[in-house]
């Protein structure tokens, strides 16, 4: 596994925080580990990870690039002008919403056809943006990939597999459990409290100063220490955590380290055209929840696997349509969790299953999200699957996420009508 390289940290002489390391002709002035996250920083530091934070790459290896042919009857310019509305109901155009929401770029693909692909402020196609919380997708892959080997039973409790968590909150819950994110796990998702369990992990995988001390210095140390609040299985609740157990779950059941696991059985797969990276701590173990890298349009050659039963654009099978079914249909009681969430989610009808989010009432449209305004959308009726990827200056707004979605709507709805 290869890591990107990090110099010894130094200390601002003002303020005493530590300065990221890296290559210091390409590290802008000023960006520390304390603020790298903040809205002035993130245009730059999204786009330069590996630059300043240990990370390991997820090979595409040697197979051939999954074809995006670029359409010759729809423009950029037509999509732009699709009409739309705001999330407060304003009517608007897509590219109005792509403009006003700080997009970093943006890409749209109907039946295999690439249609628009668009960047902003100086991203380019060649540029490796930070995925956030769309990378708990990509694991979920994984874990799709091992359950159809055998590798993985996702009724099986989680001490199958990593024994240790015996003594943890996590005593008595299942990979189930996890992929819908329905444990009883106490766990903070608050990204604006310096004390929520969401910032303290970043304190344990390095991505911020150290200013807890009781906070344990590694991933999995810290994922020992969350205790239980409720019962498993009950309502879902958005914990990051869950995708680092699962993770945890996958390099036990395999054997095999995440960045080389999710290579050879997705990466390597899907066609794409660039390597991944993804932000590891001082062990090596993966930020699964948010640390993953990738490019605009290797995340449209990861989406069209949910439009073609799993099997991506150069023929190869990444998971079985049964684990496509079981995401999109969802369990028994899956809308009823969903609905008991203690979360502000705005999405009356939806449902979350295997780390996917479905807004809607139905499986049409499938959503995989991350904070700061990552997104991939795919709308399985339409054929299409769009990409976009920000740097929102604070973590959630709602408006610009659901101004986002009506306007991807919109195009497959403009996409729907031009091929009826």
């Amino acid at each position: 596994m290869r890591r990107s390289r990090r110099n010894e940290a130094e200390r601002d002489k003002r303020t005493g925080v530590p300065v990221i390391g890296g290559d210091p002709g390409r590290v802008p002035v000023g960006v520390t580990l304390d603020n790298w996250q903040s809205s002035s920083q993130l245009h730059w530091t999204f786009q330069h990870v590996a630059d300043f934070l240990p990370t390991a790459v997820i090979s595409r290896g040697g197979g051939p690039v999954a074809k995006l042919p670029v359409a010759g009857s729809v423009s950029a310019a037509d999509l732009n002008d699709v009409a739309t509305t705001r999330s407060d109901g304003m009517p608007t155009t897509v590219g109005d919403v792509m403009g006003t929401t700080a997009t970093d770029g943006w890409a749209v693909a109907h039946r295999g056809t690439l249609l628009v692909e668009e960047y902003f402020g100086g991203m380019v196609p060649e540029t490796s943006h930070l995925l956030m919380s769309v990378s708990k997708s990509l694991v979920a892959a994984v874990v799709g990939a091992l359950r159809d080997s055998g590798a993985i039973d996702v009724d099986a409790l989680l001490t199958a597999y990593v024994p240790v968590l015996a003594n943890s909150g996590y005593a008595g819950a299942t990979v189930r459990n996890l992929l819908d994110m329905r444990s009883g796990i106490t766990f903070s998702e608050n990204y604006l409290d310096p004390l929520a369990e969401v910032r303290l992990l970043e304190e344990a995988i390095g991505w911020a100063p150290r200013v807890h001390p009781d906070v344990p210095s590694t991933m999995y140390d810290f994922l020992l220490t969350l205790p239980q609040k409720s019962i498993h299985g009950g309502a879902f609740e958005y914990r990051s955590c869950e995708t680092d157990v699962l993770g945890w779950i996958c390099e036990a059941a395999s054997g095999i380290r995440m960045p080389e696991l999710m290579s050879q059985l997705v990466w390597s797969k899907i066609g794409a055209r660039h390597d991944a990276t993804i932000g590891i701590d001082s062990t090596g173990a993966g930020m699964f929840d948010g640390g993953i890298n990738a490019t605009l349009t290797d995340l449209i050659r990861f989406g069209s696997l949910y439009l073609r039963d799993g099997v991506s654009l150069t023929g190869e099978q990444v998971f079985s349509a049964g684990w496509l079914a079981d995401t999109v249909d969802g369990g028994f009681d899956s809308r009823e969790a969903f609905a008991n969430s203690p979360d502000d989610l705005r999405m009356p009808g939806g449902m979350y299953r295997n780390q996917c989010w479905f807004p809607y009432e139905g499986n049409n449209v499938l959503l995989c999200l991350g904070i700061h305004g990552q997104m991939i959308y795919v709308n399985r009726s339409a054929g299409v699957v769009a990409a976009k990827l920000s740097s929102w200056p604070v973590p959630q707004d709602a408006q610009m996420l659901f101004s986002t979605i009506r306007a991807f709507d919109a195009v497959s709805a403009a996409l729907n009508a031009s091929t009826a």
